[in-house]
């Protein structure tokens, strides 16, 4: 989940977002991977939702890609956007225990790290409290997956309310307006997964948090 972020890939030849230093390298690896991925730069670009003009201009260096931008190429060559980047990342574990996972508060909701950081997605177990930023609505790049460990879930997706129980689960794209509540005083436990950038995930997944992390 996030707080509003509702920049969408898009064929305008708008000014790119300023990015990280290593955003020069990324020309030459976005041409390189289309071709991997055995992929005409009108098929990349149409999938990507961009123009084949901007892509063009992206795989040449004559512009920088934003963030978005970047995902959604990411997702259509089947890869990270940290390796669009180039950037080398160190071996990752494939396995978490629990004992490791060490439990974080932001913005009034508990969540655990349940899979390695540096992914092209991450996966969390989130307590949210009955009361806590159900009134937040959350639009940002990406895909969400969640399922229902404990506890009654309100969900709202664009104009429509859902409620699941333990044991349900909801797909959806996160561009799509959404809000969550727990529906029962002790609150709801999740297991979250999501497509996002390479942030900070309580700035990203559980939206504002006034005076940062505790």
């Amino acid at each position: 989940m996030s707080s509003s972020e509702t920049e969408r890939p898009s064929g305008a030849d708008s000014p790119a977002e300023p990015a990280a230093a290593a955003l020069p390298a990324v020309a030459p690896q976005l041409r390189a991977l289309r071709r991997q991925a055995s992929l005409t730069l009108e098929a990349a670009a149409r999938a990507a939702g961009l123009s084949p003009a901007h892509l063009s201009r992206l795989e040449t260096g004559q512009r920088q890609p934003s963030l978005p931008m970047l995902l959604a190429l990411a997702r259509v060559y089947g890869t990270t956007v940290s390796e669009l980047l180039g950037e080398t990342v160190a071996e990752r574990d494939s396995v978490i225990h629990a004992a490791d996972m060490e439990p974080t508060a932001a913005g009034g909701w508990t969540y655990w790290q349940a899979g390695a950081p540096g992914r092209g997605m991450q996966a969390l177990r989130v307590h949210v409290p009955h009361g806590s930023q159900g009134d937040i609505v959350r639009v940002h790049p990406g895909e969400e997956w969640l399922h229902v460990l404990r506890g009654r879930l309100r969900l709202r997706l664009g104009d429509t309310t859902h409620r699941l129980a333990a044991g349900d689960s909801a797909h959806f794209d996160s561009l799509t307006p959404h809000r969550i509540a727990a529906e029962d005083h002790d609150g709801v436990e999740l297991l979250f997964v999501h497509t996002l950038l390479q942030s900070p995930t309580a700035a990203l997944c559980l939206g504002p948090t006034p005076g940062g992390m505790s």
